[in-house]
């Protein structure tokens, strides 16, 4: 049964924006106040300025969602096995512990691959599942947003380091509710100018084509442009999109896009049965 799981909110960037505040506020309001919200600075746990990236998001939701009340706490799950002073275990039961009793969970920038070797088999990652399975929201930006996906897209390494095409299995927190997906923000990103394309999350449009041959055809590709999320409920069965532009998904040889301010069927994001 998917009735009880919270909504699962997906951003293609600006999840502090002014566009990405409303779609907090939207969700929120599900909740009542003070609603506890729980900062995973996992993505960016390798980087020295960590707990900064993560205290951003914090000040973001003390500041800009006070509305609500929130009651923020951060969850110290930055490396598998602490830092070297026993700090910032996710298998610590005190790190996950963390975790009880929040209502909406919040995690963004870093790198996809660092954060599945970290949280993969943790009691950080069963924890977040719980809690999303009981009801709590789960807002996710950039590499947190891909890192959930059953096989997720290695940007740095592709991208910077010069790696072959390939895919990576992922946290797969969707299987959950049945789905396969492959999440892709910055879907129509355009800072590499006239002369480099960075859509399709800093790969670029022909790479990507040639990445998505390389998917088990039952997989699903969640697009989403810069400024541009999406609300899935399980319990309703529907996905909504908000903000500035539009949700792709590539589905079997299907292209759907869709504007925000739309709503589509959760049926759109099931996998493809295998012939």
């Amino acid at each position: 049964m998917t009735s009880d799981f919270g909504p699962l909110v997906l951003f293609g960037s600006g999840e502090t924006a002014r566009s990405g505040r409303q779609v907090h506020e939207e969700v929120l309001s599900r909740f009542p106040s003070p609603v506890r919200i729980a900062i995973l600075p996992t993505p960016a746990g390798f980087q020295p300025n960590a707990d900064a990236v993560a205290g951003r998001l914090a000040q973001f939701a003390r500041h800009s969602l006070v509305n609500h009340r929130p009651e923020v706490v951060m969850v110290d799950a930055k490396r598998r096995g602490g830092d070297g002073f026993g700090k910032g275990d996710p298998d610590d039961p005190a790190v996950a512990s963390a975790l009880e009793g929040v209502r909406y969970m919040f995690a963004g920038p870093g790198s996809p691959t660092y954060t599945v070797r970290q949280l993969s088999g943790t009691l950080t990652r069963a924890a977040v599942g719980r809690a999303w399975q009981e009801g709590a929201g789960l807002a996710l930006a950039s590499a947190a947003a891909v890192a959930i996906g059953a096989h997720i897209l290695p940007v740095y390494e592709i991208y910077k380091v010069g790696e072959d095409l390939g895919w990576r299995p992922g946290l797969d927190l969707c299987a959950d509710i049945g789905l396969e997906l492959v999440i892709v923000p910055h879907w129509n990103n355009t800072e590499g100018g006239a002369g480099l394309d960075t859509s399709r999350s800093y790969v670029g449009r022909e790479r990507f084509e040639r990445l998505r041959e390389l998917l088990p055809t039952s997989a699903v590709v969640v697009g989403l442009d810069e400024h541009t999320s999406c609300i899935v409920d399980a319990g309703a069965g529907t996905v909504d999109v908000r903000g500035q532009g539009t949700m792709t998904v590539l589905r079997g040889r299907e292209e759907t896009v869709i504007p925000a301010g739309e709503r589509a069927s959760i049926d759109l994001l099931r996998p493809v049965p295998v012939a």
